[in-house]
């Protein structure tokens, strides 16, 4: 039986779109595959297409230093000399940009570029100009708000910035700027290049023609910059940088001042200046009269000029050879120079006067007579000398004798004082001997008393000692009956032990009559 497919709505079958007549045996899909299987078999492929088209298609990511500017396919149409869509319902491209990171954009509505950051150097400025918005009015060169095309105000200082190229224009290597840098013991003078011209009739009547210019108007400013760094847009402002140091300014050669003495001769004067601006008034000083050699040209010597040829007609030549008029010439010329060179802002810190040269027929007589004042003190200062050298040959010799004088005395002294040391030492020494001798004398008297005791102290001894012989010889005898017995026994006891045998007979002139005396006469003695 033949299964019923579905019917389009335009007459062919749902089949039929599967699976083409025209479609190969090998890649016609089975009958048992077709609709709803189809279509679950296709939600499948779906859900796999749609994120890798999301992710290739639809992904915006801007790397390091990268950013996109976006371009809006559909929307409102732009207004006609428009060319920036300034909200996203209008169709262009886009004012703001997207910086780095990751972004998902419909590729049907919207369109992307990517740009690199711009990324200003250290010590360095870039200027902006807006490529969309209204047309300046005529005079203006400075975009002052964001309705404006032209030249930005503001200024990028050292980063980096995602610049919309499309918007604003910036070119690195034409369009970057060094900073105004304002040196250690220098200031910036302002000079503004738009505004209102100081010779405008749209001005005050007070505002117009002055030197200085107040905010908003063309030309040089009251302001002025102290030392440092400062980023300031070159198409607004411009800075010339003063040295308000001191100066020295050198009266020499063309630049000497040359005046008439009162007596008609040319006297010619050098010297020295020390000088700085102020800074209050260093503007309108720069603006008047030009820069420092100006200002030396045009101001300070000019009036120190005047006041010589004025002060100095006053006196006669000689005058500025020698005496106090020198010295009174240059401190008047200080205080004038002072008094008029501070009206236009230059502080006079010192004026020297080095040289002074008068004519040779005046100086050659005065050279002369101070020849002469100088032999004379010449000869005034030998006769000095050889008193002084006099005076010192007498100091010289008395300085001598005292020393030898000094000397002899000191050896005296010496010389008493070393025989008073050798009588002390002998006086010692001989006391000395005398102790010795008395303390021998002495030892001999206790040695002495020594030997007689000693020497009685054995004779006591010795008789102690015959004294108990005795006493013990005594006791024998009495113990023995006699003399004879003891002296019998004291024989036996030495003798006996010795004998081993004796060969003889008891008669008197033999060997036993050695023992006759010593027989017993009778038992009766021997038993006493």
């Amino acid at each position: 039986m033949k299964k019923n497919t579905p019917n389009m709505g335009d007459g062919s079958r749902f089949s039929d779109i599967v699976n083409p007549p025209n479609m190969p045996r090998h890649m016609r899909i089975p009958p048992n595959l077709s609709g709803l299987s189809f279509i679950f078999i296709l939600l499948i492929v779906l859900i796999i297409f749609i994120p890798i088209f999301i992710w290739f298609g639809c992904r915006i990511e801007p790397g390091a230093d990268e950013f996109a500017v976006l371009i809006h396919k559909t929307g409102k149409d732009l207004p006609s000399g428009e060319i920036l869509a300034l909200t996203p319902e209008q169709k262009g491209i886009q004012l703001e940009v997207l910086p780095e990171g990751r972004y998902f954009r419909n590729p049907y509505s919207w369109d992307w570029r990517l740009h690199r950051v711009i990324d200003i150097p250290k010590d360095k400025l870039g200027i902006l100009t807006r490529l969309y918005g209204e047309d300046l009015p005529p005079g203006k060169i400075i975009a002052t708000d964001d309705t404006h095309k032209g030249i930005v105000e503001k200024v990028l200082k050292p980063g980096k910035y995602r610049i919309n190229p499309y918007a604003y224009k910036i070119h690195p290597r034409e369009d970057i700027y060094n900073p105004i840098n304002i040196r250690p013991g220098h200031v910036g003078v302002v000079i503004s290049l738009e505004g209102n011209d100081v010779f405008s009739n749209e001005l005050p009547s007070d505002l117009r023609n002055n030197f200085l210019v107040e905010d908003g108007m063309k030309g040089i400013t009251t302001d002025v910059l102290d030392p440092g760094t400062y980023y300031l847009n070159p198409f607004k402002k411009d800075v010339v940088e003063v040295n308000i140091q001191s100066q020295r300014f050198e009266m020499s050669g063309k630049d000497a001042i040359n005046f008439l003495t009162h007596d008609g001769f040319t006297v010619i004067v050098e010297g020295t200046i020390e000088f700085k601006l102020t800074r209050s008034k260093v503007a309108e000083l720069t603006h008047r009269v030009g820069d420092m050699d100006g200002i030396i040209k045009k101001v300070i010597l000019p009036r120190a000029r005047g006041f010589s040829r004025i002060e100095g007609s006053k006196y006669p030549a000689i005058n500025y050879i020698m005496g106090e008029t020198r010295q009174q010439f240059q401190d008047n010329l200080q205080a004038d120079l002072r008094t008029m060179c501070a009206e236009w802002g230059v502080e006079i810190k010192s004026v020297l006067i080095r040289n002074i040269k008068v004519p040779d027929e005046i100086a050659s007589i005065i050279r002369e007579r101070e020849v002469a004042v100088q032999d004379a003190k010449k000869f005034e200062q030998q006769i000095e000398q050889a008193k002084s050298r006099a005076e010192l040959t007498k100091q010289e010799m008395l300085a001598v004798q005292n020393k030898e004088k000094v000397e002899a005395e000191t050896a005296h002294k010496v010389w008493v004082i070393n025989a008073n040391q050798n009588l002390r030492v002998r006086v010692v020494a001989e006391e000395k001997n005398l102790e010795v001798a008395r303390k021998e004398n002495e030892a001999a008297s206790f040695q002495a008393e020594a030997i007689l005791l000693k020497a009685e102290a054995q004779q006591d001894v010795i008789k102690m000692k015959n004294e108990a012989e005795a006493s013990v010889m005594a006791e024998q005898v009495k113990a023995l009956s006699g003399g004879l017995n003891l002296a019998r026994y004291t024989f036996y006891k030495k003798l006996g032990p010795q004998i081993k045998s004796i060969l003889s007979n008891d008669g008197e002139d033999g060997l036993g009559g050695l023992f006759t005396p010593y027989k017993p006469s009778s038992g009766k003695e021997v038993g006493k």
